[in-house]
């Protein structure tokens, strides 16, 4: 499994492009480091760095109006690659793109951000927007 923790300038541009008027749906896989250490020699599980980052950033999050409106525990691969195995699935809503820009350039965020960058060995983030609940898979 290749290693995806942060985003290059070109991912940015290619998200924040994306012409789409709903709020942000960023489902989020992620696999943690077993353990970590930060510069200052503290070792922990890297669950408890992320752990950290939650609630570091909690308070940013929700003042720009995000929520969790799913959160998951990946039991099995059916489809897909059987080496991608997560340790946390979620979904964090934003209203709109503004609100996750600003959170991302908040300082007290970045500064969290710290512990995730620590904490993660891997990860997906990626922009769906909501659709209505249908009778069906397809509608």
């Amino acid at each position: 499994m290749m290693d995806y923790v942060g985003f290059d300038g070109e991912q940015f541009r290619n998200f924040r492009d994306v012409q789409d008027d709903r709020p942000l749906h960023m489902l989020n896989l992620v696999k943690f480091y077993e353990t970590v250490t930060y510069p200052d020699g503290t070792v922990m599980s890297g669950r408890d760095a992320y752990r950290n980052y939650g609630r570091e950033s909690a308070p940013i999050f929700a003042a720009l109006g995000g929520r969790i409106v799913w959160r998951g525990e990946h039991l099995a691969m059916l489809i897909g690659p059987s080496d991608e195995q997560w340790d946390l699935c979620f979904i964090a809503e934003y209203p709109n793109l503004d609100a996750f820009v600003s959170m991302i350039k908040n300082s007290d965020y970045r500064k969290a951000m710290e512990h995730r960058q620590i904490a993660v060995k891997t990860s997906r983030l990626i922009r769906t927007g909501p659709l209505e609940l249908g009778a069906n898979f397809a509608d």
